[in-house]
């Protein structure tokens, strides 16, 4: 399957079965709005913590994408999943509700390709039938901890960089 030092071929094939996205109101509101399957107009998701909120995007994602593959969430054999909130905690408090053998990736902005590579490679030497992989993220939850944390007391400059709030998740 390795060839080279990076490359690897898949015999068996692995294909994406489905996929789904569930964002916050400023991804709503841009260029690619019709490309999510569900829009909130809200941040905190009836949630008391932008934490809490973080696993919700997650938790309708990945019901989305089972849903899209006609699975029930009994058919997913692993789930391949980070955030970047306190060492993956949204992600490991989704995968609770999941039930699912779970691997919580750490990789910032390359978890979804990560998770995309770890889970193929499984299907294809046949570990699993059904993996699901995502990420997830929270401006707010992620912003006070990172780029901007609270303590610092900065402004972020209008060209910042802007961190999702939004899940995304993939059944291979």
């Amino acid at each position: 399957m390795l060839v080279g030092h990076r490359t690897w071929i898949f015999e068996n094939k692995p294909v994406i079965k489905s996929s789904a996205t569930v964002v916050g109101p400023f991804e709503g509101n841009g260029r690619l709005a019709d490309d999510f399957d569900i829009i909130h107009d809200d941040l905190w998701l009836e949630q008391d913590t932008y934490e809490k909120a973080e696993k919700v995007f997650l938790e309708e994602s990945c019901q989305a994408s089972i849903k899209k593959a006609g699975l029930q969430k009994e058919d997913i054999q692993f789930f391949f999943c980070g955030d970047l909130s306190n060492q993956i905690t949204s992600s490991s408090f989704a995968a609770r509700t999941l039930g699912a053998p779970y691997f919580g990736l750490f990789g910032a902005c390359s978890t979804s390709m990560e998770g995309l590579a770890l889970s193929a490679f499984v299907v294809n030497a046949k570990g699993a039938k059904n993996v699901l992989t995502g990420a997830v993220s929270h401006n707010t939850a992620v912003e006070k901890q990172f780029r901007y944390p609270t303590e610092y007391g900065g402004q972020k400059p209008p060209t910042a960089q802007w961190t999702v709030t939004g899940a995304g998740t993939a059944i291979i």
